[in-house]
């Protein structure tokens, strides 16, 4: 114990006479294992966020709808309905709610000028797998999908736009030839950039509403919720097998689940990451070599001192242990600096983020970082260590 205990000391009194030189020696090192749990961090964020993205559409989710046939109208009884959702959501195990929906391209006054909205008819059961975040006012109730009451949901952009920092609830909103009431301000739980339904200006009804104004009873989507995420897959087959079973031979629908889309942007992070993470690990390689440098050269510089120790006892192992320690120092030092350096960063940009989005930190690439970074340190520092350890004390003392 008091041969390791003067053995590190010797070390680090070699280390602080120089100090620039250790530093700088250090500095791969603090970059790749930084590296490293940045990629991580940034991997896991993204990740999160499209997982959210995703998720804001609705959790377990299967959609259907009816593929178009270009410059070809089809017949009516390709088109879902609401039939589809009744056997939908009695006749497919494990599913939790069902929602229908029908798109229309309409117009608004605002300001004199004539704008495009998109009005959205929506079953019930909508708010259920889309949970909008209602801003002011309400949703539909019972009451008014059963007597058809001319009422609507307007979104935030559009409530701003048409009526300013006025209170929206109870105006008039005209749409064409159709005038309806305003009772509910709402926005998505987590944007989806108008890649639903959802437009930035879109007005919310009830589907019966729509229908008694087209006279056309029809969906253009059905969304069927699984209980669970291992239900999405067999509940996806089984949709398609009913809409199959219920329309003529010559109706296609377009089934498909998120899951699919999930996994496609959790394959794209996770080869990011690979790649990211092998160019840290080529940093933390580059890092090594200098460390090994650096050593040789100060083996070279240490000669006389080496044979010194050697003259009055020192054993071959306790110089090796000696410069091991000094390579496991610069290494490890480098290290905790740079997974410090790793964390503050996120830590610090998670003040600039929305409040929605976290930035997670792994544990598991801390000590990824902590472990390679040493290990690069003790692999490349050996050979010097060994070089040194196996000089003899005369050569070495006669050494100028």
């Amino acid at each position: 114990m008091m041969d390791l205990r003067e053995t590190v000391s010797v070390a680090i009194d070699a280390l602080r006479a120089n100090k620039v030189r250790a530093m700088l020696t250090s500095l791969g090192v603090i970059i790749g294992s930084a590296s490293i749990v940045l990629v991580v961090t940034v991997a896991l964020t993204s990740q999160k966020f499209v997982i959210s993205q995703i998720e804001a559409v609705g959790s377990n989710l299967v959609s259907a709808s009816l593929v178009q046939t270009p410059d070809k109208s089809q017949p009516l009884n390709y088109e879902l309905n609401a039939d589809d959702l009744t056997a939908a959501k009695t006749e497919i195990p494990n599913v939790t709610a069902v929602a229908g929906l029908r798109e229309l391209p309409m117009t608004v006054v605002v300001g004199g000028q004539v704008r495009p909205v998109n009005l959205v008819g929506v079953t019930e059961g909508y708010q259920v797998i889309r949970r909008l975040v209602i801003l002011r006012g309400r949703y539909f109730d019972a009451q008014d999908v059963e007597a058809r009451s001319k009422e609507c949901l307007i979104t935030k952009d559009l409530a701003e736009r048409m009526y300013g920092l006025e209170n929206p609830i109870g105006r008039s909103l005209r749409m064409g030839e159709l005038t309806f009431s305003v009772i509910g301000v709402f926005k998505e739980r987590v944007s989806t950039f108008g890649l639903t339904e959802i437009q930035k200006e879109s007005v919310i009804i009830p589907i019966p509403l729509m229908s008694y104004y087209t006279g056309v009873d029809v969906l253009r989507t059905i969304y069927v919720q699984a209980a669970h995420p291992e239900n999405v897959e067999a509940v996806q087959r089984q949709l398609t097998h009913l809409l199959a079973s219920r329309h003529p031979a010559g109706a296609v629908y377009d089934v498909v689940t998120l899951t699919a889309i999930l996994s496609a942007a959790q394959n794209i992070s996770r080869g990011l990451t690979i790649m990211l993470v092998v160019v840290a690990f080529i940093a933390l390689l580059i890092s090594g070599i200098g460390i090994m440098n650096i050593m040789l050269v100060t083996v070279k510089e240490r000669t006389r001192e080496i044979g010194i120790r050697k003259a009055i006892g020192a054993a071959r192992k306790e110089i090796m242990y000696q410069f091991l320690i000094e390579a496991f120092l610069i290494s490890g030092g480098g290290a905790v600096l740079g997974i410090l350096i790793g964390i503050a960063i996120p830590v610090t940009a998670q003040l600039l983020l929305p409040g929605n989005l976290r930035v997670p930190i792994s544990p598991a690439s801390v000590v990824v970082a902590f472990v390679v970074s040493c290990s690069t340190g003790l692999l490349f520092g050996y050979l010097p260590a060994n070089q040194a350890a196996k000089l003899q004390p005369i050569e070495s003392l006669r050494y100028e």
